[in-house]
């Protein structure tokens, strides 16, 4: 979810004494350094400049052990009836998108919609697909251009999917009284008269059929007035021409509404249904959807509902922006829903929820739609989630019993999570020992989880506090809330490197927006306004219209303020600047020199384009897309423009059409960044080990182009990965130096490997210290190291990496296979726990299920594969341990 909860007693807390411009609008050097403010007001600005927000209540599903929960998901869906496995995946959804999973959230909306029973889910589940999709509209004409459909969630043929059910099927002609009934009938409204035939009349519907050929007295009858019964002179001629041809071809909307109304009346079923999908194919726009939407839940129309639900759903989100829509959805009664959604509901308005929270968590509209996901909350875990996020938007309303209430429900139903919300009201109203108590009884009574320690903190002052923060990183180092307290402390006792030191061990792993804005206020404080612009320009590249202090002040307008403090650089300024943060990896300080080379009349295709390579390998896929279609917006050239397109391709796992992005490119021009792509993409692409010689070809074409020496270091970099795998240690060797000559700082990889392979230990291990050594952000590189040396410093080095990046998991996994070994089978076993409680890794798990079946414990390993499973489906080595596994179970 987009939407940023913070916490109530946060929002309530007034920054008074901020005042940015008094610490910018300045001479450079007047304003006195953090260590010689001594003045009150002095002390209070510096407090409230580096102020941290309490941690946000997160309104997600968040159960206490969520691979218990993943395991039993896949469980139910390998013997549940087909109709229930869209919402087993959406419960899955739900349960990565607590762990922050993006790919693994997509992943399994993508299953909920393939495995859809029925054709309203597959409404909502495309809706919301696409919803995600958001922004990735040029991916799909990309496609499109290379003859590949994209539209997967494209309209659904509603009336193909909803067949017409009959209650009869025909009505045969019976004689009266020994009398042969008349053929034709003469029905007069008003002044009109319109000739029908009699039967095909009366096979319309079994009122016409027992007025027409029953016993009553228009069964006698040749003329029969139907001028009291709503239906126009035209409306029955229409009528008559459908019981003749089955058709209603030329007929007006507003004439089909007539028709429709009677054909309700007078249980006209063929007739009602042709009415419906006619209508159902006028519409074209949410403004059609909401005016035909009345008629179709007042009429029972299916077709027609569903057709002007996907208008609306393919509109997200901006038809909730259309109070029209909002209250079709807020005030629709159960049996309207019926018609409108079928069994989908609760599918439904978690999707609308979500988008409403996402525009305005505040709003009666979020509070509605979730007051109905409340209503229609099928079990416990449904209950769980519902009434965790209805408390979670009352509480932001301030409605704080009811937000008490709903807390309590979600905790009574077995969401733990929920009593975060239940402590901050007890603090909100003065409660704070009852919101310890309340955290310490759950903290006591099951296995504890980082954000537990990092909650009870709130609630107690000095050395307890500090306690619990660290004991939450230890559980769960991804947690923000622990660094920032901690350098924000320290900053105010003026221990500037520790504060410095502590905020930086979070920024090593997680670029975090909220940890760069409290840096950056640690670097206005201290004066250092060319690192505080480092990381304004930073916060800029990754969220363009991001708001600092609680969303009251644009970062951008602090950048502003900022720039009068810094030295201009030139172009030239810039480029030497680069290479230095390139070459010692430096990817933050990158990103911000490539923000201010934009401003100039640079070339800026090929700015954001390493602006987006910056992006991924600091995991920022979003921003890096945003970033390469921007690339491919300010393209100087057409071979330049379809360069960028086949890496838009390629990114987004589009591989064979990312190489005839590259092909099309070289055509028109051979340049090192169309070889470089297509060496790439077909390196990636190709299973042919035969291929190596044609990408060592490619990429010595792109050496032969002109280009700038950072991008020929990668293009050596690679060449020489390439010929390492075909064993050519000297070719191989020789691209990493010259690669380090140009300052590709990454080489000494490469070449360490080669050292490694020409079995000399000890200058592989070398090369990697040089690495280590140059190295801004080298977590990567104690790891690689840690290869190189005996058990007791790969230990070492392995802690280290730890320590710079805790969600590399090799490292676990090193250490629970070294106590493995040791038969310490229980540390083991822990080891990996460790990791897994916040990372949901497929490698951990697998290796976790493996030592549970070595131990004998067949329901740990089962549960662990089936966990597992549910991270990647299609994972053969963990497909074949599940399938031994469970056929050891009892």
């Amino acid at each position: 979810m987009r939407t940023f909860f913070p916490s109530e007693s946060c929002k309530e807390t007034q920054l008074s004494a901020l005042n940015p411009q008094s610490w910018l609008q300045v001479e450079r050097g007047k304003l006195s350094k953090i260590a010689s403010h001594s003045s009150s007001s002095s002390s209070s600005s510096i407090e409230s400049l580096i102020k941290v927000p309490e941690p946000p209540i997160l309104p997600f599903f968040k159960p206490v052990d969520y691979v218990e929960v993943l395991a039993q998901i896949h469980e139910e869906l390998e013997s549940c009836p087909p109709q229930d496995r869209s919402k087993l995946y959406l419960l899955q959804f739900q349960v990565f998108r607590g762990l922050g999973e993006g790919k693994l959230m997509r992943r399994s909306l993508r299953s909920a919609w393939q495995k859809a029973s029925t054709v309203h889910e597959k409404l909502v589940f495309g809706a919301w697909l696409k919803y995600e999709k958001q922004g990735e509209e040029l991916i799909a004409d990309l496609l499109a251009n290379c003859g590949k459909c994209a539209q997967e969630f494209g309209p659904v043929d509603i009336s193909g999917q909803l067949p017409l059910q009959l209650s009869v099927s025909s009505y045969e002609t019976v004689s009266m009284n020994g009398n042969q009934i008349l053929k034709n009938v003469i029905f007069r409204i008003g002044d009109d008269k319109i000739v029908c035939d009699r039967q095909k009349i009366s096979s319309l519907a079994a009122p016409f059929h027992a007025m027409l050929n029953g016993c009553f007295s228009e069964s006698l009858c040749e003329d029969i007035d139907l001028s009291e019964n709503n239906i126009s002179a035209s409306g029955m001629r229409a009528i008559d021409e459908f019981s003749k041809t089955g058709s209603l071809s030329e007929v007006s909307p507003n004439l089909l509404l007539e028709i429709l109304v009677f054909a309700n009346k007078f249980c006209c079923e063929r007739l009602r249904d042709a009415c419906d999908r006619k209508l159902a194919s006028l519409v074209s726009s949410r403004d059609d959807a909401v005016e035909l939407m009345e008629y179709a839940l007042e009429e029972n129309c299916r077709v027609l509902a569903a057709s002007c639900l996907q208008a609306f759903l393919n509109d997200l989100p901006d038809c909730l922006n259309d109070n029209r829509v909002v209250e079709i959805f807020r005030h629709a009664d159960r049996q309207q829903r019926l018609i409108m959604v079928g069994p989908a509901s609760y599918s439904l308005y978690c999707l609308l929820s979500e988008v409403a929270m996402n525009l305005d968590p505040q709003s009666d509209t979020t509070a509605c739609f979730l007051e109905q996901l409340v209503e229609f909350a099928e079990n416990d875990q449904q209950r769980q989630l519902a009434f965790h996020q209805l408390g979670c938007v009352r509480l932001l309303r301030r409605e704080y019993e009811e937000a008490e209430r709903l807390f309590e429900a979600s905790l009574n139903a077995g969401h733990i999570y929920s009593v975060v919300g239940l402590a901050r009201l007890g603090y909100i109203k003065g409660h704070k020992l009852w919101s310890y108590e309340k955290l310490s009884s759950v903290i006591s009574t099951i296995s504890p989880l980082g954000w537990m320690y990092q909650e009870r903190s709130l609630y107690h002052e000095g050395d307890q506090r500090w306690e619990d923060l660290e004991k939450a990183t230890e559980l769960d180092p991804t947690l923000t809330y622990p660094y920032m307290y901690r350098a924000a402390s320290l900053m105010l006792k003026e221990n500037v490197q520790a504060a410095l030191a502590e905020i930086n061990r979070v920024l090593g792993f997680k670029l975090a927006l909220e940890c760069l804005e409290l840096r950056f206020c640690f670097y206005l404080a201290l004066e250092d306004y060319q690192s505080a612009i480092c990381d304004v320009q930073a916060i800029l590249t990754l969220s363009p219209d991001y708001r600092m202090f609680e969303g009251r002040v644009a970062a951008s307008q602090f950048r502003t303020l900022v720039r009068e403090h810094v030295e201009n650089w030139t172009t030239a300024d810039c480029w030497l600047q680069l290479y230095d943060r390139w070459s010692s990896v430096d990817d933050i300080g990158s990103l911000s020199v490539i923000y201010q080379m934009l401003e100039s009349d640079a070339a800026k295709g090929v700015l954001y384009f390493r602006q987006s390579l910056l992006l991924l390998r600091l995991n920022c896929p979003e921003a890096a897309m945003r970033s390469l279609q921007l690339a491919r917006q300010h393209a100087s050239s057409e071979h330049e423009r379809l360069v960028y397109e086949g890496w838009i391709l390629y990114d987004t796992g589009h591989c064979e059409e990312g190489l005839q992005k590259a092909e099309d490119s070289i055509k028109i021009k051979r340049s090192f960044e169309a070889f470089f792509l297509k060496a790439y993409a077909l390196a990636d692409s190709s299973q042919d080990p035969s291929c190596s010689s044609t990408v060592v070809s490619l990429l010595e074409d792109a050496l032969k182009c002109p280009s700038d020496r950072l991008r020929k270091g990668q293009a050596l970099n690679n060449l020489g990965s390439v010929y390492v795998d075909c064993q050519r240690l000297d070719l191989a060797a020789d691209c990493y130096i010259n690669a380090l000559k140009i300052r590709h700082t990454r080489a000494h990889q490469g070449l360490a490997r080669v050292h490694f392979l020409r079995n000399d230990k000890t200058a592989a291990y070398d090369e990697m210290t040089k690495l280590i050594e140059k190295a801004r952000n080298n977590a990567s590189a104690y790891e690689k190291r840690s290869e190189y040396c005996d058990r007791e410093l790969t230990k070492a080095d392995l802690e280290m990496v730890t320590r710079l990046d805790p969600l590399r998991v090799y490292p676990y996994r090193y250490r629970a296979a070294v106590l493995m070994d040791s038969r310490k089978e229980k540390e083991a076993i822990g080891e990996l726990s460790r990791a897994i409680a916040f990372k949901a890794d497929l490698h951990l798990l697998h290796l976790r299920a493996a030592f549970h079946e070595h131990i004998g414990d067949v329901l740990g390993a089962l549960r662990d594969c089936r966990a597992a499973l549910s991270v990647d489906p299609n994972h053969q080595e963990m497909l074949e341990l599940h399938s031994r596994v469970n056929s050891h179970e009892p």
